[in-house]
């Protein structure tokens, strides 16, 4: 199999975009960025890495990222999964695969990138505001999950809870954040401490507003909904410690889209 998985032959480091060759210089400053991700979110941390990589002009525009082969190495990840970060980047019109003997994955030039989604992209956004909400929603979620695993639930309680779950499982696309808010708000009441929904209903609302500024993502989506169920099913057996470990890998999943995406 070749290195960019497109019928070409990139190699090692940064191409030019004139086919110059590797820029090594480039190269080694990937390294401050790049590094291998935890396996509970690897789609999302790798995008979140790459998206830096694009935003911080480690990689000028015009030029290319480096080769399939290398990429996946330094994050740690499969090929597969990096052909799924390199796909959404180009729906976003941020990076565009080229074919031949100089081909390989190039960043997009600024002026290149049309609207939409890709504009949305790069909106500011006030990094200290998005940390604040992500970690205060962590904070509440983490707390949320273990308190309900601790106290156990009724056969009322279990029954709602399922029930958020599976209405997202069967939720269209373009609802599905709607559910995803209503199993998360679901999960906070049942916790007991009314002062914990109302902090948590406010902080999720900060929260959903960033979500509508990046692009729905399938394979996002489908973690999601595994890490869900595993969730659901911790709070149901009264595993606490279950508990409160699959909400902090959800919450960091999602903190690293957004992050990858607005800040």
């Amino acid at each position: 199999m070749n290195d960019t998985g497109d019928g070409t032959s990139g190699g090692a480091g940064v191409g030019r975009g004139d086919g110059a060759g590797a820029d090594q210089g480039n190269g080694d400053r990937l390294a401050t960025v790049l590094r291998p991700v935890r396996a509970g979110n690897g789609f999302e941390e790798a995008l979140e890495q790459i998206l830096q990589i694009v935003r911080l002009g480690l990689v000028p525009d015009g030029e290319r990222l480096p080769a399939e082969r290398e990429l996946a190495e330094r994050l740690g990840i499969s090929r597969v999964t990096l052909r799924e970060v390199l796909k959404v980047l180009t729906e976003q019109g941020l990076v565009e695969s080229r074919r031949g003997r100089y081909g390989g994955t190039f960043v997009r030039r600024r002026g290149e990138v049309d609207g939409g989604a890709g504009a949305v992209a790069s909106a500011d956004e006030d990094e200290g505001d998005v940390e604040d909400a992500l970690r205060f929603r962590e904070v509440l979620e983490v707390g949320a999950a273990g308190l309900c695993a601790a106290r156990g639930l009724s056969d009322a309680e279990a029954s709602r809870l399922r029930a958020a779950l599976d209405a997202t499982r069967d939720a269209a696309p373009h609802d599905y954040r709607r559910h995803d808010t209503f199993l998360h708000l679901t999960l906070a009441e049942l916790a007991g401490s009314p002062t914990l929904t109302a902090q948590y209903a406010a902080v999720r609302a900060r929260v959903n507003a960033m979500l509508e500024r990046i692009p729905l993502l399938v394979r996002n989506l489908e973690h999601a909904q595994l890490q869900h169920a595993a969730l659901v099913e911790s709070v149901l057996d009264g595993d606490a410690d279950a508990a409160r470990e699959v909400m902090r890998e959800h919450c960091a999943g999602t903190a690293a889209l957004l992050r990858g995406f607005l800040t």
